[in-house]
């Protein structure tokens, strides 16, 4: 496994300087990674990355929320089975969907990919694959709140089988500590600097007071009493989640009720998740489990001091990285008409 190591200021220099590169560097990938290139499609589909990117900068601008939609749902992807698309397939009678797994119920973007991939079809009908097109929308997402752009190579393949279990096993919970989540991200050739840099995918994040109600009540580190909170919450934060943002109308607690995980501005793309999670101001465990190791830590500290230049390089050079993870090409998979069914026979 990658060893994390903070951030010197002679580094941060170099960081900047490098700001020019970030999209040489973020497109680049190796024979691991299969046959994916730049310009996959420029004979095939010419124009079909113009096409995604003027598609989904438009609805963008109307709601900003499709950005952190279409980013989750990458991630996800990527994290079962490799960026195949098979987050996007539907449950069959053979077998119940990654989709329909419990840490995928709450994602959205699914019939927005569906309109992005009809488009794609009309102009190169069975052409362009949906993993493609998932990963070029997600890009395009995060530039068009004002986050980084990198380069996706493209020649992804669609895969044909899709899990509910291989997603509860291998999608990061938010309960995780800081070994299991790295101990995961280590098998899909993902360091710890990944970890902590696609961890600020955050900042535009909201989650589900369920998914982190046990840092509030009867938590097992905290101490005698009746104070039953994450004692590595700020006691503030956990108070107003208590009373207010946590709190049905029956004074009871609501479960389904979301939080932004960068309040005050979730719907752009900055450094807020990390300067609110040094200050222990965030929701979910395995948030805080970046504070639990100190090189970690020591990142979590550089970054949320610095531009948000910095920040927007480190987070494209590991997006990149995930793109690309236990990648289909070639003559693996298919090509997918239909996002959500895989192609009959007759395809």
């Amino acid at each position: 496994m990658a060893t994390s190591r903070p951030l010197s200021s002679s580094s941060w220099r170099r960081s900047a300087m490098a700001m020019a590169m970030v999209v040489v560097l973020a497109g680049s990938v190796t024979g691991a990674r299969g046959q994916l290139r730049m310009g996959f499609y420029d004979k095939s589909c010419p124009g079909v990355e113009r096409l995604v990117g003027a598609f989904v900068r438009q609805h963008v601008d109307r709601v900003p929320t499709v950005a952190a939609a279409l980013l989750r749902l990458h991630f996800h992807d990527c994290f079962v089975r490799g960026c195949d698309a098979s987050v996007l397939l539907n449950s069959t009678a053979g077998g119940v969907a990654e989709k329909d797994a419990p840490p995928n119920l709450t994602l959205r973007g699914f019939d927005f990919v569906d309109r992005v991939k009809a488009l794609v079809e009309e102009a190169c009908p069975g052409v362009v694959s949906c993993a493609d097109v998932l990963a070029l929308a997600a890009r395009d997402a995060v530039a068009a709140i004002g986050g980084p752009s990198w380069r996706v190579p493209t020649g992804r393949r669609d895969g044909t089988v899709s899990s509910m279990q291989e997603a509860l096993d291998e999608i990061p919970k938010p309960s995780m500590s800081f070994k299991q989540l790295t101990d995961l991200f280590a098998t899909k050739g993902l360091g710890v600097r990944d970890l902590v840099w696609l961890s600020g995918a955050h900042t535009i994040g909201i989650a589900h007071c369920s998914s982190f109600a046990d840092r509030l009540y009867g938590h097992p580190g905290a101490g005698a009493g009746n104070d039953t909170t994450d004692p590595t919450l700020d006691a503030a934060y956990a108070a107003n989640l208590r009373r207010r943002k946590c709190r049905a109308p029956s004074g009871g607690f609501a479960e389904d009720a979301v939080v932004e995980m960068d309040p005050g501005s979730h719907l752009t793309f900055d450094l807020g998740y990390y300067r609110a999670l040094r200050k222990h101001r965030c929701l979910l465990q395995s948030d805080a489990a970046l504070l639990t190791d100190p090189a970690a830590r020591a990142d979590v500290e550089s970054v949320a001091g610095g531009p948000d230049e910095v920040f927007f390089q480190l987070f494209a050079r590991s997006m990149a990285t995930l793109g690309t993870v236990q990648v289909k090409t070639g003559a693996e998979g298919e090509i997918r008409r239909n996002c959500a069914v895989v192609n009959s026979p007759s395809n």
